[in-house]
């Protein structure tokens, strides 16, 4: 599971939210569990916490429905505006790739965030 010779895909949806430094160290981190041996499912989710440091951020893996779970810290200086949002990566195990991409459950927070800033709000709406 997770051979780290597998082609390593990240979805346009994680380049577009979460800096490229902190997708490298996300891979990294997960070469790491392999060699300790963490891995324990195909899929595992990625939180990261609302609290930083100036050169370090901190988040949690989820496996088996959470049942499993570590937390980590990352060393990274760069900008934290992707922080405090709720975003969760996820990692799948592919037969030819390991892949990640952002939850569903963010992407449906996104949709439902769109289709609200449609509506009009009550006080722009007149009886």
């Amino acid at each position: 599971m997770y051979e780290m010779t597998k082609k390593l895909r990240v979805g346009d949806d994680v380049k577009a939210l979460i800096p490229q430094a902190v997708i490298a160290g996300l891979w990294d981190r997960l070469k790491a569990m392999r060699k300790e041996k963490l891995l324990i499912d195909s899929t595992m989710a990625v939180m990261f916490s609302d609290d930083y440091e100036d050169d370090k951020i901190f988040f949690m893996t989820l496996q088996k429905s959470g049942s499993f779970n570590n937390e980590y810290e990352m060393a990274y200086d760069g900008s934290k505006n992707f922080l405090g949002h709720g975003t969760i990566v996820i990692i799948k195990d592919r037969p030819k790739t390991i892949q990640m991409s952002i939850s569903a459950a963010n992407k449906q927070t996104d949709e439902d965030s769109e289709d609200n800033a449609d509506k009009p709000s009550d006080s722009e709406t007149t009886d």
